[in-house]
C-alpha cells in the first residue's frame, strides 16, 4: 500500500477548519438552543446566517476530516463552503440594505468566513497532495 505523507501547511489546514468548526457549532448552538448568556450576548443577530453558520460548522469539520485523510472530495466540499458562505453574505448585505437589524461583528465574522474558505479551497485546488491516482 502507497502512503502519501502529509504536507505541515497541510496540517496547519486541518487544525484551522476543525477548530474553527467546533468553535462554530458551539457558538452557534449557544445562541440558537439555549436561552441564556450567549443569546442575550449576541444583540441582533440574523437567523438565516445564524442557521448557516451552525450548519455550516458540521461541514467545517467534514472538510477536516478530508484533509486529515487526504481524501480528493475535501476540494469540492471546500469550495462549496466558500461559495455558500458568499451566498449568505450576499444575502446578508441586502437584508442590511433593506434595513434589517444586524451586528456590525457579524460584517467581520463572514468576511473572515469567506476568506478563510476561498483560501483554503484555491490552496487545495492548486495542491498535488489530494490529487486521485491514476
Amino acid at each position: 500500500m502507497h502512503s502519501v505523507k502529509r504536507p505541515h501547511w497541510m496540517t496547519g489546514l486541518v487544525i484551522v477548519s476543525g477548530a474553527f468548526g467546533a468553535m462554530t457549532i458551539y457558538s452557534g448552538g449557544a445562541v440558537l438552543f439555549v436561552d441564556g448568556a450567549a443569546r442575550a450576548a449576541a444583540g441582533n443577530y440574523v437567523p438565516f446566517v445564524l442557521w448557516f453558520n451552525f450548519m455550516a460548522g458540521f461541514a467545517y469539520l467534514i472538510a477536516a476530516y478530508g484533509l486529515f485523510r487526504l481524501r480528493p472530495w475535501t476540494v469540492p466540499v471546500s469550495t462549496a463552503i466558500a461559495v455558500l458562505s458568499l451566498a449568505v453574505f450576499a444575502a446578508f448585505g441586502v437584508y442590511v440594505i433593506s434595513g434589517g437589524a444586524f451586528e456590525a461583528r457579524t460584517v467581520v465574522a463572514m468576511t473572515v468566513r469567506c476568506t478563510l474558505w476561498i483560501v483554503i479551497a484555491i490552496v487545495l485546488k492548486t495542491s498535488t497532495s489530494l490529487k486521485q491516482p491514476r
